[in-house]
């Protein structure tokens, strides 16, 4: 298969797997939490329970693709992915669909960006950049398909069979593409191919440059699901009029597109420490502009913001591939996603405390983790860059 084509697959595979998990939550957790008397916050701790969960499998489930590649692995996530949909279809009680949560929160560090990214890492080594962005393109328009997908299905049939829907599609079209698009490292390298992470030259950033990577990661994602979750009720609290906030917030998966193309076109020709810094700066960038300037910022604040996600979606597979290589590549990913998923786990309950206790002013707080952020990035490219000319004055 060549290699356009297998980002198509595993971009059109990456679509189905954020529809049915991450953006499900938004167009179902009211009606299931409705079905069994409950509020819905037992929803949204139930997802909460399933990143953490899906924090502890990660490194792990990154390891397996360096090690055996990403097909059966992929092919795998599939089918826990409808496992899990089909125990939430089915559930007569909350526990029940408490547990499809969590099969849910197995199967997702096995089926999203993580394991998309290492399973392309591990066929093409370093030449991966390229496909990453493409895979990240084609999956941006996850929650443009899953939310009026989904409230649609709920409307006409019921979440019980928008789950079993989605579960259908998991053993259909995304076992399929894994089970056609995906070689197996045999099948890649095994005919007069050099396996490129095996020849790969070894070079790579100290230790402390991976630790301020994760902080740097850990913030965004603190930040993403805090806004993910809160952004239309802070734009409101910013003064804004409800149309507008949600006008606004709807400019996030828009603006998080156009940021990606900016890098296929633009940015892909400088490292990807740039891409960083640029992900990093521009959500406190535009809440500094919207704590000056309130509502009438808006619009400016949702781009700003959905621009620097969409970024940072890309840099969480390129920078880690450009500073330490494509040796070891899934495991590390998996390490240096962990903290951000537990981040993104308590995000929506400490901002949404921080919101309901202080108003507007609770942006302070994801202005001031973001710039932790910046300041991560900024001295991890500083260490890089450091070592890098010691070893280019000193080579072995």
């Amino acid at each position: 298969m060549s290699g356009h084509r297998l980002v198509w697959a595993l971009g059109a595979a990456q679509l189905l797997a954020w529809a049915s998990s991450y953006y499900l939550l938004a167009t179902l957790a009211r009606p299931m939490a409705d079905h069994f008397g409950l509020a819905p916050v037992w929803l949204y701790g139930s997802f909460s329970a399933a990143l953490v969960l899906a924090a502890l499998i990660g490194p792990a489930s990154g390891h397996l693709i360096d090690r055996f590649g990403g097909r059966r692995v992929l092919m795998l996530s599939n089918a826990l992915f409808a496992l899990a949909l089909i125990v939430m279809a089915a559930a007569a009680h909350p526990l029940q669909l408490f547990l499809g949560w969590l099969l849910l929160g197995v199967a997702m560090p096995l089926g999203l960006y993580d394991a998309a990214f290492a399973t392309l890492v591990r066929l093409r080594g370093a030449q991966a950049r390229g496909g990453i962005v493409g895979i990240t393109l084609i999956a941006g328009f996850a929650s443009s398909v899953s939310w009026p997908l989904s409230a649609w299905g709920e409307v006409q049939f019921g979440w019980r069979w928008v789950c079993a829907g989605w579960a259908v599609l998991h053993l259909t079209l995304g076992l399929g593409i894994h089970a056609w698009a995906v070689p197996s490292l045999k099948r890649a390298f095994g005919v007069g191919q050099s396996d490129p992470v095996g020849s790969e030259a070894t070079h790579r950033a100290p230790l402390s440059a991976l630790i301020l990577i994760a902080v740097a990661f850990t913030a965004s994602g603190f930040v993403f699901a805090a806004m993910a979750t809160h952004l239309p009720a802070l734009l409101r609290a910013s003064g804004a009029a409800p149309a507008v906030a949600v006008g606004a917030a709807s400019l996030v998966g828009v603006a998080q597109v156009l940021a990606r193309l900016a890098e296929a076109g633009v940015l892909r020709r400088w490292h990807p420490l740039v891409s960083a810094h640029v992900a990093a700066v521009l959500h406190p960038v535009g809440a500094a502009v919207l704590l000056v300037a309130g509502a009438p910022a808006a619009v400016l604040f949702a781009v700003f913001h959905g621009a620097g996600i969409g970024l940072m979606t890309i840099v969480k597979g390129t920078l880690p591939l450009a500073l330490f290589g494509a040796q070891g590549f899934g495991r590390r990913g998996g390490w240096l996603e962990a903290p951000a998923r537990v981040a993104q786990a308590l995000a929506p309950i400490a901002f949404g405390l921080s919101l309901d206790r202080y108003g507007f002013a609770a942006l302070w707080l994801s202005f001031g983790i973001a710039v932790v952020g910046v300041l991560a990035i900024g001295l991890a490219g500083f260490i890089a860059h450091s070592t890098s000319r010691a070893d280019a004055a000193n080579p072995p």
